[in-house]
């Protein structure tokens, strides 16, 4: 394996984060405060219960008065939201496209948030289990979502033709600058990932070309949409270990909040136990009751798993 789980998942975390960060120009509004918190709160979900659970979803939702409604930017954070769900359930495609169909039917039912959802989830679950060739990931990706009236399978083409043909972002921009905002962005998202494979920085750069936080709501949202989705995918394919290095000092020195944590460490601590519960490691600290204090000093020193429990990923 070229990267490990936990530097593709801490990847696709950070790069979302940068993402948006990036886009709003460091300007810290209440869409960019909130736009990843149903991402951290569907992520404590899955590590307090260990499953998907939408009952717990909709009741952390409501803790903290994260109602969706009908705004602009309801699309990406619904998008963002599943990116926990894109990486527990990476491994299998069926169960994959099971869970975040599951997921969905907390929010209105948009069969482009629905389409948009599976292709970047199916995106992520290839590049985290080192299955993605970009000559394939469009034809697959179509094939993942299936028969569809949406636009989602047409922009991926008009994107598979704009790579085979070399062209470079200002066409690509031409292409996708369209009124029908969710599908263009989502596709704008997979060129800048797609034709900067290797290299995150350039991704994000690309997919921040023309953003600029002083015009107005929808497009700085629109803008955040596209650079998230592409860190994400970038950041997945890549690893923590493609994102530039003074970015995550940077991150660490201002150790800020972060979509409702209260510092950027907390969240790289929340990505760690979200792997060691994804990987079905038993953290003792959570269940203490279970154990007497004799067999804690033990268990300490060694690790236990049911017969056929512990294998290869």
């Amino acid at each position: 394996m070229l990267y490990s789980p936990i530097s593709r998942f801490r990847g696709t975390f950070l790069g979302a984060f940068l993402g948006v960060s990036l886009a709003s120009g460091g300007m810290q509004s209440q869409s960019y405060l909130d736009l990843g918190r149903m991402a951290i709160l569907g992520t404590e979900s899955l590590i307090a219960l260990g499953k998907l659970d939408l009952d717990d979803w909709i009741a952390r939702q409501q803790q903290e008065s994260l109602h969706l409604i009908a705004t602009d930017d309801i699309s990406i954070k619904i998008i963002i939201a599943t990116l926990p769900v894109a990486l527990f359930f990476h491994e299998n495609p069926i169960k994959l496209r099971q869970n975040l169909l599951l997921v969905l039917k907390i929010w209105e039912d948009d069969p482009v948030v629905r389409d948009g959802t599976l292709a970047i989830a199916y995106a992520i679950s290839l590049a985290l289990t080192e299955k993605l060739n970009p000559l394939t990931l469009i034809p697959q990706t179509i094939s993942f979502l299936g028969e569809t009236p949406t636009s989602i399978p047409k922009k991926l083409l008009a994107v598979q033709n704009l790579l085979e043909q070399g062209a470079g972002l200002s066409r690509a921009q031409a292409e996708f600058a369209k009124k029908e905002k969710l599908s263009n962005t989502i596709a704008m998202a997979f060129y800048c990932f797609l034709s900067t494979l290797e290299d995150f920085r350039l991704a994000l750069l690309q997919a921040n070309r023309n953003s600029n936080p002083k015009v107005k709501e929808v497009t700085s949202l629109s803008s955040q949409a596209t650079s998230a989705i592409t860190g994400a995918l970038s950041g997945a394919y890549n690893g923590i270990g493609g994102i530039p290095v003074n970015w995550q000092v940077s991150l660490l020195q201002r150790n800020s909040p972060v979509w409702g944590l209260t510092s950027f460490s907390q969240m790289l601590q929340l990505i760690d136990a979200f792997v060691a519960v994804w990987s079905g490691v038993y953290d003792i600290a959570l269940n203490p009751r279970e154990l007497t204090e004799e067999e804690c000093e033990v268990a300490l020193l060694s690790v236990y798993a049911a017969p056929r429990v512990i294998r290869s990923r």
